[in-house]
């Protein structure tokens, strides 16, 4: 429960006029503490005292029910926190040993760290009490948190009579700072979530909830004259080992399967040249995806899905590439043999580049009604540029330049953007792209399956290829946001004409230009409410291709609040009129060759985590919904069950579950069901076992398509590893995975690939 006067509200609100002038004196002290978790060394009683005890979130900066504080010093060379968080009840304390950046549900302590104090970017360091590290970025030009990115730094935890304690060694070689002489300042934020039957955010700073940038708020730190940056060289050799069976499934006569063994040497090297700028080098990666990507469902859709970036050399300040659109999104890059990379941030400005082959070249084809992938097996060259200046906190100004190329095929962009915080409360965006995309005949080839054009199945990716009277392409974005403690309104307006593409990114729709507009209500709970925290939001938008010819006009709605046992419920609905497939596939225009079509689908989801190491959810959808493969209106129905729970704290499962459903006039039409089950045993910090099982099963009513298809699909992907990482970049692994199908041709689900895989780095800090 907490306390509350009238005397500390009004004390609290006093308070936030001077939080932003306050700064905080960082003292020097030469001795190392030793990072064990007990704060028994003399050295803390000298080190600077922060008290952590407002609740930010979900209250309106109320005073915390429990007592927290950080001591703090630095060395010239690191970092030193220690936290000591009291707690009336230890036995409530939710910690588990699990893989890194796993911990978000338990108790956690922390900071963020704006090294530059540009109020651009923030480091985030966070602790359970158990000492398991989760780091992140976080990124105030594009509102998001690189949780991919990894830090080496040090940090053990306690779990005593009365709390906890924690304590943290950050070497200054993982952040970005100026290198100047004299004291410098940074910004920082120190921070306790406690998870009960709420989560609260907890911190040693006022939050102006009609602030929405929360970087901006925080205060300044001042110290570390001493701190030098020095040549920061990591090197990391690596040795990757996979055994590869594979055999070709589809057809009368099953094979024996093919082995191939691959033993593939590689090397990273990072060296910060000066102390704002860091080169990076990769020599035969070993790029393959160590842990399965989550299953997606796809069976009703006409776009392709995005699957995030998880490979250490382009994650490596990957937030310095970011702008209001995805223009960079790594992941098109498969297979590089080499990849060079330079970043740099200095007084505001901001600079990253690199440059990487490719085995293959793997292109998205955009359209406004769908989008296909081409895989071509041609090297490929890939590079990206990005320059960004920062003026404070108001103004940023980027540039962007990205190309791609193999044999006659490339594809260049060049964008300009910007960011304008007038007020604190407005916030305006604009972007501006160029590109030239020249296509060769292997992309008609692959598209036709070999076939010549007259015989093709022509679609929208094969006519949009073919135009290649339109290389140059252009496209815009702009947005406007005004922010309110209680209130937003906003509203953007996007335009990629039919020619723009950026190959590089994740661009999936063009020729089209959308108008978003919306509003969004919140509402803040006390000790004295069920609730805690509830809003409601709404927008309208609607969409035409390059000719003005509508593709879409939507509304939707929803509400949320949030309550005890960290539950949420969130319904709402969306009425959407759309337009169908292409009557005649072989014309891209839409009036006179499409159907409009009216969805109206209603869905709620709800969550809760009643106690340590247990999440429930629960989503449900149903409405009308267009059946693309048949080009008419169905009944879809949607249920999404989620559960993860921990026996004991080394033991994790997560289960994961997708039910859907499409009818026509009573009759099925699909029915898919996607199972992702996940079983880990953490051994400690440092090491764990992991089973992922990820089974597809797809069933059709073939008299409801019109389109010859099978019956029945279905797919069983199986995978299990061992890691063990002494530090992010010092790990082993070991493994074994599989994957098969069954369709029509198949009595049952026949393996058609088989990997056993081994991995070993070590990080070289010099």
């Amino acid at each position: 429960m907490f306390r509350s006067t009238s005397l500390i509200c009004a004390l609290l609100l006093s308070l936030k006029a001077t939080a932003s002038t306050q700064i905080i004196e960082i003292p020097f002290i030469a001795q190392e503490a030793s990072i064990d978790g007990q704060l028994n060394e003399s050295v803390w009683q000298s080190a600077k005292e922060i008290t952590i005890d407002n609740v930010s979130w979900p209250y309106d900066n109320t005073l915390s029910p429990v007592k927290t504080k950080a001591l703090v010093y630095e060395n010239g060379d690191a970092l030193f926190i220690a936290f000591i968080a009291l707690d009336t009840n230890p036995s409530d304390i939710r910690a588990h040993y699990r893989d890194r950046d796993k911990i978000w549900n338990d108790d956690l302590v922390g900071i963020k760290i704006d090294s530059l104090n540009t109020s651009q970017n923030a480091y985030q360091f966070f602790i359970n009490p158990l000492g398991v590290q989760m780091d992140s970025i976080e990124n105030e030009l594009t509102k998001n948190e690189n949780t991919s990115w990894n830090g080496i730094w040090s940090s053990k935890g306690n779990i005593t009579d009365d709390g906890y304690r924690v304590e943290v060694k950050i070497p200054l070689r993982v952040l970005n700072f100026s290198d100047s002489t004299g004291r410098k300042e940074m910004a920082m934020e120190f921070l306790r979530f406690l998870p009960r039957s709420e989560r609260l955010r907890i911190s040693n700073m006022q939050l102006d909830h009609s602030n929405s940038c929360w970087i901006c708020q925080m205060p300044a730190v001042s110290g570390f004259e001493s701190a030098k940056q020095n040549s920061n060289l990591t090197i990391t050799p690596a040795l990757a080992i996979a055994q590869t069976q594979t055999r070709d499934i589809d057809g009368a006569d099953i094979p024996d399967f093919d082995t191939d063994t691959n033993y593939e040497p590689g090397l990273d090297v990072k060296w910060a040249i000066t102390p704002d700028t860091t080169f990076n080098l990769t020599l035969n990666p070993d790029f393959s995806q160590v842990e399965a990507d989550t299953g997606q469902l796809s069976v009703n859709n006409s776009f392709s899905l995005f699957f995030p970036e998880k490979r250490a050399f382009f994650l490596e300040n990957s937030d310095y590439f970011s702008s209001h659109l995805n223009l960079v999104h790594t992941r098109n890059v498969a297979a590089p043999d080499y990849g060079v990379k330079a970043t740099s941030s200095q007084g505001g400005h901001t600079f990253a580049g690199f440059i990487a082959n490719d085995d293959a070249t793997h292109v998205l084809i955009p359209g406004n009604l769908g989008s296909s992938i081409v895989s071509l097996e041609q090297k490929s060259e890939n590079a990206a540029f990005r320059y960004r200046y920062d003026a404070g906190d108001k103004l940023s100004a980027g540039v962007t330049s990205t190309l791609r190329q193999s044999e006659d095929y490339q594809n260049k962009v060049v964008s300009i953007d910007t960011k304008y915080r007038p007020t604190k409360h407005d916030t305006i965006k604009l972007q501006a792209i160029a590109t030239n995309t020249e296509y060769d005949q292997h992309f008609v080839d692959e598209l036709c399956d070999d076939d010549p054009i007259e015989t093709c199945d022509i679609d929208e990716s094969v006519l949009r290829i073919q135009n290649q009277d339109e290389q140059t392409g252009v496209g815009y974005y702009a947005s406007y946001e005004h922010n309110r403690k209680h209130w937003r309104a906003f509203g953007s307006y996007r335009n990629y004409d039919a020619a723009m593409r950026a190959d590089l990114g994740f661009v999936s729709q063009v020729d089209f230009n959308k108008f978003v507009t919306g509003f969004e209500y919140r509402w803040y709970g006390d000790e004295n409410n069920w609730w805690n925290r509830a809003n409601w939001y709404s927008d309208w938008d609607i969409t035409h291709n390059e000719n003005g010819e509508l593709l879409e006009k939507e509304v939707q709605s929803n509400f949320r609040v949030e309550g005890p046992l960290q539950s949420t419920i969130q319904f709402g609905f969306d009425h959407r009129k759309r337009t169908g497939q292409r009557h005649d596939e072989s014309r891209l225009n839409i009036d006179g060759n499409t159907d409009m079509f009216t969805e109206n689908f209603q869905w709620m989801y709800l969550e809760m985590k009643p106690k340590a190491g247990v999440f429930a959810g629960l989503t449900l959808n149903t409405g009308n919904k267009l059946d693309i493969a048949n080009n008419r209106l169905g009944q879809r129905y949607i249920i999404k069950p989620t559960l993860d729970f921990n026996l004991g704290r080394h033991f994790e499962v997560k289960l994961r579950h997708t039910y859907e459903r499409l009818e026509h006039e009573g009759d099925n039409v699909y029915t898919a069901n996607l199972s992702d089950a996940r079983f880990t045993y953490q051994f400690g910090i440092n090491s764990y076992i992991r089973l992922a099982v990820i089974n597809l099963d797809i069933e059709r009513n073939q008299q409801k398509y019109i389109d010859e298809i099978d019956s029945q699909y279905k797919k069983l992907s199986t995978q299990l590893l061992y890691a063990y990482k002494l530090n992010p970049e010092t790990v082993l692994f070991v493994g074994y995975s599989d994957s098969g199908y069954q369709d029509d041709d198949l009595s049952d689900i026949t393996k058609d690939n088989k990997t056993f895989f081994a991995k070993f780095s070590y990080a070289w800090l010099h």
